[in-house]
């Protein structure tokens, strides 16, 4: 194990990785990885020729690496092992995976490190190359598990019933784009509750407290007035867009569910083609005779449908062909990062084929980089939608929200 120290420290370091452990039983390939690190100006350099090594400095430096750039396959304890290891010693060094392996193996070992907690940088198949890692570094993020969450707040039955009863839910919106001239489609509708003494409260709490403690109808009732009520406005300022509503699996049970959607989209003014109802794919796995019979009438009156979250449960296909859908949501997990994982490519464009063969309309959700972006108008997508387009926003903050983004239509369009 050594330590290498570079040669010119004036030189700015990109993403900002000053100290760089590299692990490789490739004497050739270690010196290798560590020239270009010393190109890139990183200031301290250390090296392992395997994961056993690897932890015996960690254990003893005083002066931590900043990055940890880990090839796979080595004697005595391998890039995996390794890696098990920094999660069970809570070591959260950002790892960079170099590896002549395939690159599916590469990103199924990115995404083990991930669902361990640790910061994952990227992934790069050998022979690494300064360009390919001055790219990387300068642009890669590391990321995170998503599983390891704050301490919820603590709240009850009783305060989402007051919290609905005072009208304190508030609903966002989140474009929904087109991908060939970045002009704007529709918005979908989520809704938002800050406590007044607790602060915001996560959706993915209160809305499955909804469903366990019978408020979810009341809940998608404020919800959906909010909504209607907005785009009605809208309307009357000339934007006129698609509104994509969730519907929980719990009210597709409700007998008079047609009626009331019917209703409340006639006394707003709407026409039943704007309005598209999104069911992820999970709820339809119980009762289905049932949740056929309202979302076929719901379909037949003009109504959008959307299957939310393709690609997530195990039924989608069967799904497809059962529900008479209109719209398609790819998941997210399919679509960010896409650009980088060739194996991702392959099942985005086969349900895009799909969508084109069965006359769908094409939704990838969770958008974030340009070059995913770009990917996605290369393989025919229809509608995009994430961060990278626009976050869930209050809806008279839409009106600014078009503005600006009339600026970054010639950067979006289609080349």
């Amino acid at each position: 194990m050594t330590a290498i120290p570079a040669e010119d420290s004036s030189v700015p370091t990109p993403g900002g990785y000053r100290s760089v452990l590299v692990v490789d039983d490739s004497a050739v390939q270690r010196a290798h990885a560590a020239q270009l690190c010393r190109d890139l100006g990183i200031e301290l350099i250390y090296e392992a020729c395997n994961g056993l090594e690897a932890l015996d400095l960690l254990a003893l430096l005083v002066l931590p690496p900043s990055l940890l750039v880990v090839d796979l396959e080595m004697p005595g304890m391998d890039g995996i092992e390794f890696i098990e290891q920094l999660h069970r010693r809570r070591v959260g060094f950002p790892v960079l995976i170099v590896s002549s392996r395939e690159q599916i193996l590469l990103d199924s070992v990115c995404t083990l490190g991930v669902e361990l907690g640790l910061p994952m940088v990227a992934t790069l198949r050998k022979p690494l190359t300064l360009e390919r890692l001055r790219e990387t570094l300068h642009s890669a993020l590391p990321v995170r598990s998503t599983q390891a969450r704050p301490v919820l707040p603590r709240v009850s039955a009783s305060d989402l019933d007051s919290a609905l009863r005072q009208g304190l839910l508030q609903v966002h919106y989140q474009p929904k784009v087109d991908i060939r001239s970045g002009l704007l489609r529709g918005v979908e509708a989520l809704a938002r509750w800050t406590h007044p003494e607790l602060g915001p409260i996560a959706p993915d709490q209160f809305i499955p407290l909804a469903e366990r403690e019978g408020l979810i109808g009341p809940l998608t009732i404020a919800v959906t007035e909010q909504a209607l009520a907005q785009a009605a406005a809208w309307r009357s300022h000339g934007l006129s867009v698609s509104l994509a509503i969730n519907l929980s699996p719990k009210l597709l049970e409700c007998q008079d569910l047609v009626e009331q959607v019917t209703d409340r989209v006639a006394t707003h003014g709407l026409e039943h083609h704007q309005i598209v109802m999104e069911i992820t794919e999970s709820s339809l796995s119980t009762r289905l005779g049932v949740a056929l019979t309202r979302l076929t009438r719901l379909r037949l009156r003009g109504f959008g449908l959307s299957i939310d979250d393709y690609g997530t449960g195990f039924s989608s296909m069967q799904q497809l062909a059962r529900i008479p859908f209109t719209e398609l949501k790819i998941d997210r997990s399919f679509v960010c990062g896409a650009q980088q994982r060739p194996h991702l490519q392959v099942i985005l464009r086969s349900a895009l084929e799909m969508c084109r063969q069965l006359g769908l309309v094409s939704v990838a959700e969770g958008i974030e980089t340009l070059e995913d972006w770009r990917l996605l108008q290369t393989l025919g997508c229809d509608i995009g939608q994430g961060w990278l387009i626009g976050r869930p926003m209050p809806g008279e903050a839409l009106y600014a929200w078009v503005r600006q983004h009339r600026e970054r239509l010639p950067e979006l369009r289609a080349h």
